[in-house]
């Protein structure tokens, strides 16, 4: 495995929403959360579309940092996204967002996300911290170092902050526990959301190796 150079790594901002959404769907298109909250209704990569545009645009609308990796040929293959420590208020646009995505999605998997999002949040730490929401390179980048410079860079944003204990994550892909841990990172919750998802909640103290 062979990491990109770090120029690669850019600090995204609202004009790049269509291609981190495009980045992250592919990424994330077999992921236990996003199978168990669109379920078999529908059609899937539709319904995917929609959930993960509102986690990008609601990224972007709360300030949040938003870090992409592109190739050699200047294309984004992976983004990072990012809650800041001190982030309480929702945009004024969200709710809209949020209310015309359960309308499109309907009421099952509004109360499938509900039910996983109560899980994993039973273990958030309670220092000031930062939270990588999304990370995800597209399939056919995988396995280029792409993860890992993202990764890095959500230490370094981390770190630069006075105010910031380190970097929270869930995963509900067991084999990724292990790799979060190669990078600094320890289980201190774990929880079930139904017979078919479970998720790990996981923290990484600001200078923690990797």
């Amino acid at each position: 495995m062979h990491s990109p150079p770090v120029s690669t790594i850019v600090a995204l901002d609202e004009t790049s929403t269509a291609p981190a959404i495009v980045v992250l769907e592919d990424a994330f298109r077999a992921y236990p959360v996003m199978r168990f909250v669109l379920g078999s209704e529908g059609d899937y990569g539709a319904r995917l579309h929609s959930l993960v545009g509102l986690f990008v645009k609601r990224r972007f609308a709360r300030g949040g940092p938003v870090l992409g990796v592109r190739d050699e040929a200047g294309e984004l293959v992976g983004v990072a996204t990012m809650t800041l420590p001190d982030e309480h208020e929702e945009p004024a646009a969200f709710a809209d967002w949020r209310e015309k995505l359960w309308i499109e999605l309907g009421e099952d998997a509004r109360h499938r996300y509900e039910a996983f999002v109560a899980a994993a949040k039973t273990y958030e730490p309670t220092e000031p911290h930062h939270h990588l929401n999304m990370i995800g390179v597209r399939g056919a980048h995988q396995g280029h170092g792409y993860a890992r410079a993202l990764l890095a860079a959500v230490h370094e944003v981390a770190a630069g902050d006075p105010g910031s204990s380190g970097v929270s994550l869930t995963t509900e892909h067991p084999p990724n526990v292990t790799l979060y841990e190669h990078f600094g990172y320890r289980v201190h919750g774990h929880a079930r959301v139904s017979d078919e998802l479970e998720t790990w909640a996981m923290f990484r103290g600001t200078g923690s190796g990797s």
